[in-house]
């Protein structure tokens, strides 16, 4: 389970590599690793479909993390908390 973290959250690579624990509205929780940004500043590169610049506040998250979560990612966007520990 991996996440990329918006540009001010993954804090100039001080959050790669580390897990952290992601919690959805209704109390579910996960541990995912962070492997990537999520630009807020400029947005993706060809590799990454020229995507626009993220939301400052976004954990983008891969399947298995909405799965673990009990989301459904048809709904798009989902409030979650996440943190260190």
């Amino acid at each position: 389970m991996v996440v990329a973290l918006s540009t001010g959250w993954f804090s100039g690579m001080s959050h790669y590599g580390r897990s952290i624990k992601i919690t959805a509205k209704g109390g579910s929780s996960v541990y995912a690793k962070v492997v990537d940004e999520c630009d807020s500043v400029h947005g993706c590169d060809a590799e990454h479909n020229y995507e626009e610049p993220c939301a400052y506040n976004v954990v983008d998250a891969s399947p298995a993390v909405w799965d673990a979560l009990g989301l459904d990612q048809n709904i798009g966007l989902q409030d979650v908390t996440w943190s260190d520990e």
